[in-house]
């Protein structure tokens, strides 16, 4: 905490309230937190940490640790050579539009969620930037509303077409709990696993293409304009995840290749999530880890949302002996969840990370993590 406040009167003058808003994980239910699915993340202990001051005037000064660069602005317009401040503007525009009253302010944003890492660093900042106006300024916003305003930053004015779900668990989440949630509803439960024995972990892959946002956008469209064609038929589906495919006749519909692939993802993504619960709740840990690995075969083949990097690192980790490992967050480089026993991890790390480097010349990262409590205030004045 005092770190940040240190940089903070670097910046600008006067005692800021400093906040943490974690990263998260996604256990199953990849690619349909827009399409109204069932989907089972945890927040985690990496961070975006904030420190902000109300300034007593209407401009807002933004200073990134990170990127070492300082935007002052009073009318919201995207930024173009200062992207990383998109997702701040785009939170005080929501709220704007919402009808919240506040002044400007100081802020400094600094944290160690490793970027591009697929661990949601952007929702972590949409979200703990929203959480820190609405305590400085008093606001009493919700957290499930947090969420769906830091959503809406990220599809309207960053322009990435998202679903709910990061912003969601940052908002929501709870030392050693992941939650169920309905995208469709944002009905949610806690649920605690028993991990006894076994342990998630994360590889890095240092790589992130540039194909992200445009290919993220571009599949949701796909979905979209399948469950289009599905409406025909299907006409009070509120959304493609509750369609039964059994009830589906695929040659019906004029599906394009694209289309037929994402569906098949989508409805099979169903499955698993379903078959990974029950696993997780009779303590089959083998058998969960396996669903993971069925989840990235999907993710690479049908969903096409992978990179050849990363499906590299899977197949050697799962060739290494891991039970299961999937990627995770919105692909073509990242990271990967990997579910094991405990203990194996230190007899294939240095193996694993000789074989990516020696094809790739990219260095990987093995990173332990704990889940934790969602966005909060760290100091109390």
């Amino acid at each position: 905490m005092g770190d940040i406040q240190e940089k903070f009167s670097k910046k600008f003058s006067g005692y800021p309230k400093v906040y943490r808003s974690p990263a998260r994980i996604n256990i199953i239910g990849e690619h349909v937190d827009y399409l109204g699915g069932l989907v089972l993340p945890a927040a985690i202990q990496f961070s975006t940490d904030l420190a902000m001051l109300p300034n007593s005037s209407n401009r807002y000064r933004i200073y990134s640790v990170h990127y070492d660069s300082l935007v002052e602005v009073e009318t919201l317009s995207k930024q173009s050579d200062q992207k990383w401040a998109n997702y701040i503007l785009g939170v005080i525009d929501e709220l704007k539009k919402e009808g919240y009253i506040f002044g400007g302010f100081d802020l400094v944003v600094d944290g160690n969620i490793p970027q591009g890492s697929g661990l949601s660093s952007s929702a972590s900042l949409e979200v703990g930037v929203c959480f820190a106006i609405s305590d400085c300024f008093k606001l009493g916003i919700p957290r499930e509303k947090i969420a769906v305003i830091g959503q809406r930053a990220e599809n309207n004015f960053v322009g990435t077409k998202c679903g709910i779900m990061d912003q969601f668990i940052i908002s929501v989440g709870k030392q050693d709990m992941c939650i169920l949630l309905d995208t469709e509803t944002l009905s949610y439960s806690y649920t605690q696993l028993d991990m006894e024995g076994y342990e998630f972990y994360l590889v890095n892959s240092h790589v992130k293409h540039s194909l992200e946002t445009s290919a993220y956008n571009q599949r949701r469209a796909e979905c979209e304009s399948a469950f289009r064609k599905l409406q025909t038929h299907f006409k009070n589906a509120k959304n493609l995840y509750s369609i039964n495919q059994n009830e589906i006749n695929f040659l019906d519909f004029q599906f394009t290749a694209e289309e037929h692939k994402r569906l098949k993802h989508v409805f099979g993504e169903k499955d698993r999530t379903r078959e990974i619960i029950k696993a997780f709740s009779e303590k089959r840990m083998v058998d969960a880890a396996g669903i993971l690995s069925r989840t990235h075969d999907s993710l690479s083949q049908l969903f096409e949302v992978s990179c050849e990097e990363i499906d590299f690192l899977q197949s050697t980790l799962l060739s290494l002996g891991v039970l299961g490992a999937r990627m995770i967050g919105g692909g073509f480089g990242g990271c990967i969840l990997v579910l094991d026993s405990i203990n194996n991890r230190n007899s294939i790390e240095e193996n694993v990370k000789k074989k990516y480097y020696e094809k790739y010349k990219i260095e990987t990262e093995f990173y332990s993590f704990t889940i934790s409590d969602g966005v909060n205030s760290v100091n109390k004045i």
